[in-house]
């Protein structure tokens, strides 16, 4: 049995010297604790996708991502609680004979089976099933009846799920500007289309080079979810760290300080870039005063 989750997600206010000068505000939606298996923007977006495969009768589940894949994790944990397989195409042949990193462990210890692909390989499945039914019947007939996923979990059902982070937020409007990591855009779509009038959405980019294209996945995403286009966002594509998974050393400080001044651990790769590129846009006067920023932390730190 999986749990049900702990809704709504606290929203705290996170006071500090840099936002202050600025006349901005700075709160916290604390989604990383909707979940005990599955946290953050994880369960936003696998639960109605767990609920249409209940529904639909599916004994399966396949999915994608690479070596630290927090949805590989999410995935594998929630099929197993409610009793279904699961199967995860993991980027990089190599790894099917390295001993196991401590997520890939989780997920196979959680019951999924791992199937390791080149990388062409990965980006030629992940990429069909993005595109439409041909990818997905092409997995249906290798594992047979089962519910697909794409990378990340992000589809239409998924930017629905995310829409109800909006939902919690009472008293949005003019000024408001509600801020989360990008990575495959379910997340920013479902936010974007659940505001109201005047507030606004910004994504920030974690992938390096994806202008345009990150920008083109959460404009499908509307189109498949909602059926029309949704204006009042945008993404950020200047605090990636470098790249997908990467934590450098500036980035690294950043959130060990934060840590220590707010007493909130963060996660790296995600939600620790979100919020430095908050300090560096609110420090170059990116927001005027009086915005209210509201940071959604979709993730709980890898543990240690």
């Amino acid at each position: 049995m999986l749990a049900l989750p702990r809704v709504p997600t606290p929203v705290v206010d996170c006071a500090d010297e840099v936002f202050e000068r600025a006349g901005v505000g700075l709160r916290l939606k604390r989604d990383d604790l909707v979940h005990p298996l599955v946290p953050g923007n994880k369960w936003r977006k696998l639960g109605p996708n767990l609920e249409a495969a209940v529904r639909e009768g599916h004994r399966r589940l396949v999915t994608f991502g690479g070596a630290y894949s927090t949805h590989l994790r999410a995935v594998a944990l929630a099929a197993g609680a409610l009793g279904l397989e699961s199967v995860g195409l993991v980027r990089g042949e190599e790894l099917a004979g390295a001993p196991r990193n401590w997520s890939l462990r989780a997920a196979e210890e959680a019951g999924m089976e791992l199937v390791f692909l080149s990388r062409a390989e990965y980006r030629e499945a992940a990429g069909r099933v993005a595109g439409g039914g041909a990818g997905e019947a092409a997995l249906r007939r290798r594992w047979g009846p089962c519910l697909v996923l794409p990378e990340g979990g992000s589809n239409a059902l998924a930017a629905r799920g995310a829409e109800a982070v909006v939902a919690e937020l009472a008293g949005l409007g003019e000024g408001d500007v509600v801020c989360c990591p990008v990575g495959t855009g379910g997340t920013l779509a479902g936010i974007a289309a659940g505001l109201p009038p005047g507030a606004r959405a910004l994504g920030v980019a974690v992938l390096r080079g994806a202008e345009g294209y990150l920008e083109g996945e959460v404009t499908r995403l509307h189109r498949e979810a909602y059926g029309r286009e949704f204006d009042g966002w945008r993404i950020d594509h200047g605090h990636h760290g470098g790249g997908y998974g990467r934590v450098p050393a500036a980035l690294e400080e950043f959130a060990a300080a934060f840590e220590r001044r707010h007493g909130i651990a963060l996660e790296r790769r995600y939600v620790a870039k979100t919020l430095a590129a908050l300090y560096a846009l609110t420090a170059a006067g990116a927001f005027p005063p009086g915005t209210r920023l509201t940071a959604v932390v979709t993730g709980l730190p890898d543990p240690v």
